[in-house]
């Protein structure tokens, strides 16, 4: 056989990246499940509860209907946009016009691809929180824009620094990822700072995209950007049905703004893929009718009470946590004595065979923390707490 001498390279753009973390790790947690070790993950947030019997019901009936199998509107059926817009004035106050200011989306994963190939050139900078999902980070250099990391803090409650936003070279800074209510820190979204990351953007020419999937866990007060006088002409704000309404298998997100920014992101998003299947859009559609009660009871009582059991763990591996924390997980600062967050998780998998997050992957002013997911069965929560206890106390 004649030798390969020009072997096949991939794009020099995959130097820039890991394997997301959860994959790379989650083929360890198989491996330990396989040898019979019965992990419990409290990693990742995938929330285990099924959408609204309402929801499921239309999928099903329109799912048999013979004609909806064909391809549709990458801009979304009129049925979905119109849902979408009455889901923003019913929980936000915020008016949209369904035809022109709101893009549907497959996920805000897909979202962060299409704004950033729609607003950034390669070699302009992007502003990215540290802690912050790393989807941020790692499209942006999969697309070499430059990151530009800002810094959120304990002691400013998580918000961003805008003292020290004002001493950064902005030259060249296209987008601001933001994330309230954040993950993975918990903290609630305020007004104060939509506001004056509303005055940043239109004082520097920055588009803000606020990701804003976690408003109706735990917390009863829904806040948008798009509630900001001036916000639609300068931000973006996805929202996603996966969290607020248990359907992260469906992919169905959002985003909103102007209409002039729906047209630059719909001209991307039109050449990368087509429109969802029609019964999943028509039954996303009937899930942003969920009455007050089933998100009462779907999601805020539910979540609550996994909390508290989530907190308890916190307490057995001597971490401390803001009670006043809002969203899908549970955020913890390890004990000084530890050398590193990775040594505490490593330990609980091993020896507790619990798998929670080490905060080192959220960007480096995560380093010092845990993070724990409420997407676990009450009798899992008090499982893992009680692996837990028992190992720590053997090890005294």
């Amino acid at each position: 056989m004649k030798e390969n001498n020009h072997a096949i390279q991939p794009a020099d753009r995959l130097s820039c990246v890991q394997e997301y973390y959860f994959s790379r790790k989650g083929k360890e947690v198989a491996r330990l499940n396989a040898e019979g070790k019965d992990i419990i993950s409290l990693a990742i947030g995938s929330p285990d509860m099924p959408p609204s019997p309402e929801t499921i019901e239309t999928l099903c009936r329109e799912a048999q209907k013979a004609d909806a199998h064909g391809y549709q509107p990458t801009a979304g059926i009129p049925q979905l946009r119109e849902a979408m817009a009455g889901f923003y004035k019913r929980w936000f106050g915020v008016e949209l016009d369904p035809k022109t200011e709101i893009q549907p989306l497959i996920g805000s994963k897909e979202g962060i691809l299409h704004v950033t190939l729609a607003f950034v050139n390669p070699g302009e900078k992007v502003l990215v929180p540290n802690p912050g999902y790393p989807t941020y980070t790692s499209l942006s250099k999969i697309l070499g824009c430059e990151i530009v990391n800002y810094d959120l803090r304990p002691e400013n409650h998580w918000q961003p620094d805008f003292e020290a936003l004002e001493k950064t070279d902005l030259n060249g800074v296209k987008l601001m990822w933001v994330n309230y209510p954040n993950m993975p820190t918990g903290a609630a979204a305020q007004r104060e700072t939509y506001e004056r990351l509303v005055d940043f953007a239109r004082r520097h020419n920055i588009v803000v995209v606020n990701d804003n999937p976690y408003s109706f866990i735990l917390g009863r007060e829904h806040l948008s950007i798009l509630q900001i006088p001036g916000a639609k002409d300068c931000c973006i704000e996805f929202n996603s049905m996966s969290k607020s309404h248990n359907m992260p298998g469906w992919r169905v997100g959002m985003l909103a703004s102007n209409a002039e920014f729906v047209s630059w992101i719909l001209k991307v998003k039109s050449n990368i893929d087509s429109g969802t299947f029609r019964a999943l859009q028509l039954a996303a559609a009937t899930a942003y009718a969920n009455s007050d009660a089933w998100h009462e009871e779907a999601n805020i009582k539910v979540y609550s009470r996994r909390r508290r059991l989530a907190g308890e763990i916190m307490e057995a591996m001597g971490c401390h946590y803001d009670a006043d924390q809002v969203g899908m997980f549970l955020w913890g600062r390890i004990p000084d004595d530890l050398p590193s967050a990775e040594s505490l998780t490593e330990r609980v998998l091993h020896e507790a065979r619990v798998f929670i997050t080490p905060g080192f992957i959220f960007g480096s002013n995560g380093e010092r923390y845990v993070r724990i997911s409420l997407c676990a069965k009450e009798e899992k929560l008090a499982e893992a707490l009680s692996r837990i206890r028992q190992a720590f106390h053997s090890s005294k």
